[in-house]
């Protein structure tokens, strides 16, 4: 069972099968690869964010963290740009900030969020640990997260229910997706057929403290 990571090759991956290696992937597709792929809906469980925020009163929400250089940044991405615009909100370049997906991100990526001209007033975080550096940056600023920022999450982390405030986040479905995999990955090592197709689990929300309605500063 493998996660693919960034530049991946499908080769490498075509190589393991080759070499009677039964191969099943979670969390990314990899363009090229074979095989079965397990994963939460990434465009499906942005949207989920998005759209709780949209339906806060927020117009102007930033997307924070990711890359498009797997295929779940680019889903999440997307995802986030579906709400946008079946909302008929405007999403402006500078409204994406990328980056590492790691706490200490999310806190520098505060300083560019604050700086930004027609400043937003909510941030869709491409996962938990973004969105608490995100928010720890936005509180050394002055302000409260949850209610002068809105802030969302992704993979509903153990630490998300703990962060101050308690992080609005979506839950990726990974245990569902670990025991699919499992599954499909026995049945090859049996010498089943398993069909090399992608299947998403479909993410849910948990609204918690991080997200409120808008406050419009002059």
């Amino acid at each position: 069972i493998m996660s693919p990571a960034i530049g991946t090759p499908a080769e490498d991956i075509i190589m393991a099968e080759e070499n009677g290696l039964p191969a099943v992937l979670i969390a990314r597709s990899v363009a090229g690869a074979d095989v079965p792929v397990f994963r939460g809906d990434d465009a499906y469980g942005t949207a989920l964010a998005t759209n709780h925020l949209i339906s806060l009163g927020h117009k102007r929400i930033a997307m924070v963290g990711g890359t498009d250089q797997t295929s779940t940044g680019r889903d999440r991405y997307q995802g986030y740009l579906n709400a946008m615009e079946a909302a008929g909100l405007e999403v402006k370049p500078s409204w994406r900030i990328p980056g590492p997906r790691t706490k200490q991100a999310g806190f520098e990526a505060a300083g560019q969020f604050l700086a930004l001209k027609d400043k937003p007033t909510a941030a869709c975080c491409w996962n938990d640990l973004v969105a608490i550096g995100l928010m720890n940056g936005i509180a050394r600023a002055g302000l409260v997260p949850g209610v002068d920022i809105s802030v969302t999450g992704y993979d509903d982390l153990e630490e998300a229910a703990i962060a101050t405030p308690a992080l609005t986040t979506v839950w990726n479905g990974q245990r569902e997706v670990g025991r699919r995999a499992a599954s499909a990955l026995l049945d090859k090592l049996n010498g089943q057929a398993v069909r090399s197709s992608q299947e998403l689990i479909k993410p849910e929300l948990h609204v918690r403290q991080s997200t409120g309605k808008p406050v419009e500063r002059a």
